[in-house]
């Protein structure tokens, strides 16, 4: 199972949402997000939100489309993203897709991007990848991953997430690592690429995020 959520961030950094809708996925809209989905032909199955960025016009055509309706009061412990994710992941998806979630204000980008970090608390076998019209991030945990080489999206960065990363080593890139240390702060594995098809990354300790953009 694949749920694709559309939060309520800057419209003009979402990606191309059409080439999404083949594989069967379960769209998710949150707040202002629910919108942005019926303006592009796209119903969610849910949504979830307190809905105090759209207008009473849009606020009835929402609900007049959606089935079910997730409405919750402005004042209360989490952001409506979060509020979507945990529904998705009680869900128990293979892959969540989470889309209009960066630009904007930095709070929730911040927030946004620890929200990937869910499934590693619980060990859950769920992928989360954050998507905007030019980059795509993702979290692991300690092990050994590999990349496919794209055209697009060619420079990939890995940025400590935890204090420190552990033996980190990066195999079939420009600027190989072997069993390096990389401290909260640093910037040596910004920007690398691809020199294979493939390549893998590997560390010991801590939780990195994986960051694969193109300009």
């Amino acid at each position: 199972m694949v749920i694709n959520i559309l939060a309520g961030g800057p419209e003009d950094l979402l990606p191309n949402l059409q080439q999404y809708k083949g594989d069967g996925a379960i769209w998710v809209g949150v707040d202002r997000g629910v919108f942005h989905l019926l303006k592009r032909n796209i119903t969610p199955e849910i949504a979830f939100g307190d809905f105090d960025s759209v207008s009473p016009e849009e606020l009835a055509l929402i609900e007049t489309k959606v089935a079910e309706l997730k409405r919750f009061q402005p004042i209360k412990n989490e952001t409506d993203t979060e509020l979507a994710l945990n529904w998705a992941l009680a869900q128990r998806p293979k892959t969540i897709r989470l889309f209009g979630a960066t630009g904007g204000r930095l709070d929730h980008l911040f927030a946004n991007v620890q929200l990937l970090v869910q499934p590693l608390k619980t060990k859950q076998a769920t992928d989360i990848y954050l998507i905007d019209r030019c980059n795509e991030m993702f979290i692991k945990g300690p092990g050994m991953y590999e990349l496919k080489k794209r055209e697009t999206e060619k420079y990939i960065s890995f940025i400590p997430l935890t204090l420190e990363i552990s033996n980190l080593t990066l195999s079939g890139f420009k600027y190989p690592l072997k069993n390096r240390h990389i401290s909260l702060g640093s910037t040596l594995c910004i920007s690398n690429e691809l020199i294979s098809e493939y390549g893998t990354f590997s560390f010991s300790e801590g939780i990195l995020i994986v960051v694969r953009s193109h300009d």
